[in-house]
């Protein structure tokens, strides 16, 4: 035993414990969440007309006195099996308002619907990966710090300079940061611009065009190589009354890309004005694409586009080289975190202007782990579909723990801890993977079912 990794021990005293059993389906239960939440307490179901208790919970029956329940993080690189549930529920959300369900009427598929791309502008050259060479010049010049202005190699998309500045001294960033703290703003004004534009497109007053007509997006940020967020978004046009609503005869896809473009080109956002810097005036990059989603088949397909805003969403930080998962704490932080030279550079500009009185409202310091940004992930508007917490609603009831009608329960929880010991974490992981690898197979069976079945008919 004494030669065995402590891990191996830890799960070999587990696997003797009289409540190993009971133990083993709390961590199936939390899908073999990776840093499960430790709760104690009790529950007690009352019949309201009655006051008779028809079932009682107390976690003092249970390994340890406690319950297990899932940590429900979205990035796959602090819990991978908490972030699948999360890509499925965010897949759900998003193809619901392309193509129906959750609530929202199947007539939405008919609705003006566009796949947007929104980018940061340049902050300076950068690498590039690609079939051509990187940067090529003829005439060989330097920057004013004596660096190349140009690159003639080749990059394959993992190299490790795609993405880096030719010269760090002139990139830009402080510019860089303070367009990451404001992407939110610039979203909002955005939106604003779209509606506007439409109005005038179709000869209303700006002020009444909720009157006639509403817009719903679902929204995700990807960083890019450079560690600049891009923005992909589904829009949707609907009648004033929202997804159930028609929307009006002038609301075309083809406007609604005019105006996409419209108000991407014009919208912009003043920074604060700084004695160091100055004022900055913030817009999004040159690179705009808008295209529309058809039912014919003639576009993206809905179910990709679902498919791709769920798998990025489990994405984090470090997994994407922008940043890390973990918040900095200090200066010296930065300079120990496993990140490039570029983004330990973002990383640092973030901490100097967070010292800037003009812009403590950013947080600048604190956000300093995801280079700045501190919108969410995915946002939507209200009335684009379904919420994350209706399909956990959904999913409770599924499984039979939604509330009953004509009760009352009545709950007691405390925390008292959180994550595995060495040995219950390397079951944990057992545990999900044979939960990855069933689902996986279902996935596949279901298919092929599918296929006999066409097949046969």
């Amino acid at each position: 035993m004494r030669q065995l990794p402590e891990a191996d021990r830890d799960a070999i005293r587990l696997a003797q414990d009289p409540q190993f059993t009971r133990w083993l389906d709390q961590i199936t239960a939390t899908g073999g969440c990776s840093h499960p939440v430790h709760l104690s307490g009790s529950t007690t179901t009352l019949d309201t007309a009655t006051g008779e208790i028809l079932s009682q919970y107390d976690t003092r029956a249970e390994p340890g006195e406690r319950l297990l329940v899932r940590c429900r993080n979205r990035r796959a690189t602090v819990c991978a099996p908490c972030s699948r549930l999360h890509a499925g529920d965010t897949f759900h959300l998003v193809r619901a308002g392309l193509t129906g369900g959750k609530n929202i009427p199947a007539t939405v598929r008919h609705h003006p619907r566009l796949f947007i791309t929104l980018t940061a502008p340049s902050f300076g050259p950068v690498h590039r990966a690609g079939d051509n060479r990187c940067r090529p010049r003829r005439d060989g010049s330097t920057c004013e710090h004596d660096r190349p202005l140009g690159c003639a190699a080749i990059h394959t998309p993992d190299a490790s300079l795609v993405g880096q500045p030719l010269c760090t001294d002139c990139y830009d960033y402080t510019a860089h940061v303070l367009w990451h703290a404001h992407a939110g703003k610039l979203w909002d004004r955005f939106v604003i611009g779209v509606r506007r534009h439409l109005a005038t497109s179709a000869g209303l007053v700006q002020s009444r065009f909720a009157e006639h007509a509403r817009l719903s997006f679902a929204r995700v940020a990807e960083y890019q190589k450079r560690a600049a967020v891009h923005v992909h978004a589904v829009v949707r046009l609907d009648g004033p009354a929202g997804p159930d609503d028609e929307p009006p005869a002038w609301g075309t896809a083809d406007r609604l890309i005019d105006a996409v473009r419209a108000s991407a080109r014009r919208v912009l956002v003043r920074t604060p004005h700084s004695p160091a810097v100055g004022e900055l005036t913030l817009r999004w990059g040159t690179q705009i694409d808008a295209r529309p989603l058809r039912t014919d088949g003639d576009g993206p397909d809905d179910d990709a586009v679902a498919a791709y805003v769920a798998k990025y969403v489990t994405k984090g930080a470090g997994e994407t080289g922008a940043g890390t998962d973990h918040r900095v704490t200090t200066w010296d932080d930065i300079s120990t975190t496993p990140v490039s030279d570029h983004v330990r550079n973002l990383m640092r500009a973030c901490w100097l202007l967070g010292g800037l009185p003009e812009y403590e409202p950013l947080h600048l310091r604190t956000w300093a782990h995801t280079l700045g940004y501190r919108g969410h992930i995915l946002t939507k508007s209200r009335a684009y579909s379904t919420t994350y917490a209706a399909l956990r609603a959904e999913r409770a009831h599924h499984v039979g723990r939604a509330d009953i009608p004509g009760t009352v329960t009545e709950a007691h929880w405390r925390y008292v801890g959180s994550g595995h010991t060495s040995g219950a974490a390397l079951i944990a992981s057992g545990i999900a993977d044979d939960l990855a690898v069933s689902r996986r197979l279902g996935v596949e069976a279901l298919k092929e079912g599918s296929g006999v079945n066409n097949r046969t008919a």
